[in-house]
């Protein structure tokens, strides 16, 4: 099979499998409080993977934890909160996709993906919570798939 030049073998593959990838660079995080991380427009999004990049090692920033929080709507916790406190630089976190468990803790070596087929956010913004104020920072890579037409995310 003949494919164009500029195709890259892993660009297409990644793409059908998780969808597009949107980067969020470094950031600080909120203090005791949820921000946005990520907005969602138009209509209904696929989220297939999430990771976040811990950069700065993370202080005393107590519980963490990621919600969907629509324009119309009730907020929805996407996972159970982990102590995020004893983190550092380099690690990793994550969901499983199903609300009910923790936040992927940091591992060595990375986090597992997904365990879902992937979660529903509608128009609004995904949230980053956290239930402590601290010193820290964590970039953020998201993949989506488009449900509704001109359905998209960016970089809150």
């Amino acid at each position: 099979m003949s494919m164009p030049p500029n195709y890259t073998h892993g660009l297409g593959l990644r793409m059908q499998k998780l969808g597009h990838k949107l980067e969020r660079p470094t950031a600080t995080l909120p203090q005791t409080t949820s921000a946005p991380i990520f907005n969602i427009h138009v209509g209904v999004v696929k989220m297939t993977l999430i990771i976040g990049y811990i950069t700065t090692v993370l202080g005393a920033v107590g519980n963490m934890s990621l919600e969907e929080n629509p324009t119309v709507g009730t907020l929805e916790v996407l996972c159970a909160v982990v102590a995020a406190g004893t983190y550092a630089q380099d690690d990793q976190v994550g969901i499983t996709g199903v609300p009910a468990d923790a936040m992927l803790p940091a591992l060595t070596g990375g986090i597992p993906g997904m365990t879902t087929q992937g979660v529903y956010l509608r128009a609004g913004t995904l949230d980053l919570r956290l239930s402590a104020g601290s010193t820290g920072s964590i970039r953020w890579t998201v993949f989506f798939v488009p449900v509704d037409s001109g359905a998209y995310m960016s970089v809150a």
